[in-house]
């Protein structure tokens, strides 16, 4: 199926390129190469055989995507705050949670990967997790308790990154709860914040939000502890180094 699909894709892109040509003004080598990278993005993306890396450094696909995420971090705001619409926030901020994977896996498939999308990514992630967490306590739709029990640990833990780099900590990855703690608890906000809206299934909303919210809580404090003597390890082999 593949294959006719991309024959498909070149076919189309073909005819375009000679259709435009005829156009005064536009070059017909800009536009067979505009062509061929649409291709490229295609086949890399849904088939994997091609590893086009289309731009470099900070000016790239994954990271315009980032910048988008983050960009909708003020209108989640402007929705919960100045329309006093929880449930449209709820779902504005779950959208936002759930597209975190998108720019890694476009960054993987198109072999952009970069140092500053390594460190720019995480950034936006915890920025809309703690502005989010933040927002939605002084609206009052989530507990209070359970917001400080985060916002705590997201900013304890994550100054505490950032001091150990500044001192020369080599930079690990995140781990395996680690990942998981931040799913649970990018599910658990927004199904609270629902539960607390006019939408018809608030209570079974809640009661899921709680379901994700408990073990998530606990798995952040848990991730927490364990990365303390990461820190240390990983403190003392970049002074080494």
């Amino acid at each position: 199926m593949w294959p006719v699909t991309i024959g498909l894709i070149v076919k189309n892109a073909t005819q375009i390129s000679s259709l435009y040509t005829k156009w005064p003004g536009i070059s017909p080598r800009i536009i067979r190469v505009n062509s061929e990278d649409i291709v490229k993005i295609v086949v890399s993306l849904f088939v994997g055989t091609e590893k086009p890396s289309l731009t470099s450094g900070i000016w790239s696909i994954p990271n315009a995507i980032t910048l988008a995420r983050l960009c909708m971090l003020p209108v989640f705001l402007y929705v919960l705050f100045a329309r006093d619409n929880r449930a449209g926030a709820a779902w504005l901020l779950g959208a936002i949670s759930y597209t975190d994977w998108i720019d890694g896996w476009v960054a993987r498939k198109l072999n952009q990967t970069s140092v500053f999308g390594s460190v720019f990514d995480p950034f936006v992630d915890r920025m809309l997790f703690i502005v989010a967490t933040l927002g939605v306590m002084i609206d009052g739709g989530v507990p209070s308790w359970f917001c400080i029990a985060i916002l705590v640990r997201e900013i304890t833990v994550g100054g505490a990154m950032v001091v150990a780099t500044l001192f020369g900590m080599q930079r690990f990855a995140v781990s395996y709860w680690g990942k998981w703690y931040t799913l649970f608890l990018m599910t658990s906000v927004p199904l609270l914040l629902l539960g607390s809206s006019t939408f018809g299934l608030a209570n079974g909303a809640t009661a899921l939000g709680w379901i994700f919210a408990v073990p998530g809580l606990a798995l952040s404090y848990y991730t927490a502890v364990m990365y303390v003597p990461m820190i240390r390890a990983n403190l003392r082999a970049g002074r080494v180094g």
